[in-house]
């Protein structure tokens, strides 16, 4: 009796292994499957499967406690949460459009435990009233993945790169920061070649923003080469220049347009006469740039912000000392950005295209001095950009080495038949 007991058991115990070890997944090659747990949805720190998401934008109208109460949140609770929360946040300055997201319980009335505003896409602002209240700030993790592109001109360098995908945001960048004072890119050749490396920036791996800045390029003009290499000099005041592969500054002091995206509607003419006042001498001592309201006005050089007002025919304006030889004033703001005594760098955004003071259209009136005297500034001979100090050369030539290896080992685009791949440098919150 015994012995049949034992061999029942051991019967049962083979059975049941044996039924486990063929429930098992198993790959082609007979190897254990590893079973992945589905991913929990997470943002802005929360785990959303806890709560019923709503999501929406600040419509015209809305308020903080509007908000809260349009979803079932009392007043002296909404009094409450705004009070503990407004030395982090105030929640006067939420703006039309902006998205928001409500977590809410999954009670009968969907009862919001957490206010979430994102003022742009990176940064987002936690008001958490699920047990106590407090508030927090924050960003999404943001990646930036370097790329390489490269082309022969055809017509244009915007086609060329346009017909890769690659965001006219390069163009410009290649066109008006890095050699807007070597290459003319109305006067480009055919023939004449370019690579690029740059690199891409997005928001939680998935939200494109847009190309972040060029690491190195070469452009071959007219046969001739020209290099450039980004490289910080100053680290306290985050200047950043691009030189070539002899550390020379490619870049004159001055930006030639105070904004990326306009033309030229008047230029400086001491001799000008307009109809509308009869004819009479009115000299225009700027350069006026065309283009929409609310267009970003830049910072031509380095410099400190000498003025920040409002005045007369000028509008709203910005004026700043670069030395003890030239300023510059930038008229008819319909915002200022900078405040009088704050050093500003060259391409720093200053003020927003506007219509303010004495102006039939909006532009920005570009005004240029040299000893206290307003010139034209595509006269001027104008300084080269500081160039890279003894000390700091020597650091700058090692720093480009392998840069330039990688830049001369990259063919171009016609040569190859497949795209260069694409690296994540690094991950980070902003």
């Amino acid at each position: 009796m015994g012995n049949k007991f034992v061999i029942v058991l051991i019967a049962i115990i083979c059975f049941v292994g044996c039924k486990n070890e063929v429930e098992k997944p198993e790959t082609e090659n007979n190897e254990l499957a590893v079973v992945e747990k589905p991913v929990e949805p997470e943002e802005f720190g929360f785990k959303l499967n806890d709560y019923i998401v709503k999501r929406d934008t600040v419509r015209k109208g809305d308020t903080f406690g509007i908000i809260l109460d349009r979803n079932h949140v009392e007043y002296p609770k909404i009094f409450q949460i705004a009070e503990k929360a407004k030395d982090t946040f105030d929640i006067r300055k939420l703006q039309l459009g902006k998205p928001y997201t409500l977590l809410c319980a999954k009670d009968s009335i969907e009862t919001p435990q957490a206010f979430i505003y994102q003022p742009n896409k990176e940064d987002y602002v936690v008001i958490n009233f699920k047990d106590s209240i407090h508030a927090f700030k924050s960003s999404k993790p943001i990646t930036y993945v370097e790329k390489v592109v490269t082309g022969v001109i055809n017509s244009s360098i915007s086609e060329t790169l346009d017909a890769q995908g690659v965001s006219a945001v390069l163009t410009n960048m290649l066109a008006d920061n890095i050699y807007a004072w070597t290459i003319d890119f109305r006067r480009l050749q055919k023939g004449d070649r370019f690579k690029v490396i740059y690199t891409d920036k997005y928001i939680d791996d998935s939200i494109y923003t847009g190309v972040h800045d060029v690491k190195a390029a070469y452009f071959e003009h007219n046969h001739e080469p020209f290099y450039a290499f980004q490289f910080e000099t100053d680290s306290v005041k985050g200047i950043i220049d691009y030189f070539n592969e002899d550390a020379k500054n490619l870049r004159r002091a001055f930006l030639k347009s105070p904004i990326e995206f306009g033309r030229i509607s008047s230029r400086y003419n001491l001799n000008r006469r307009i109809a509308y006042y009869g004819y009479k001498l009115r000299p225009h001592k700027g350069t006026d740039f065309a283009a929409p309201v609310g267009t970003p006005i830049r910072a031509t050089a380095n410099g400190t912000v000498t003025e920040s007002t409002r005045r007369g025919g000028n509008g709203k304006f910005v004026k700043i000392r670069h030395n003890a030889t030239f300023e510059t004033q930038y008229l008819h703001m319909s915002k200022r950005l900078v405040k009088a005594g704050q050093f500003v760098k060259q391409g720093d955004v200053i003020g927003l295209v506007g219509m303010t003071g004495n102006t039939g259209g909006p532009h920005v009136c570009y005004r240029f001095w040299v000893n206290g005297r307003q010139v034209d500034p595509f006269k001027q001979k104008l300084p080269e950009a500081k160039p890279i100090s003894d000390s700091l050369k020597a650091k700058y030539l090692d720093f480009i080495k392998p840069i330039k290896y990688k830049l001369d080992n990259i063919f171009f685009e016609p040569e190859i038949d497949e795209q260069p791949e694409q690296t994540v440098i690094t991950q980070a919150n902003s």
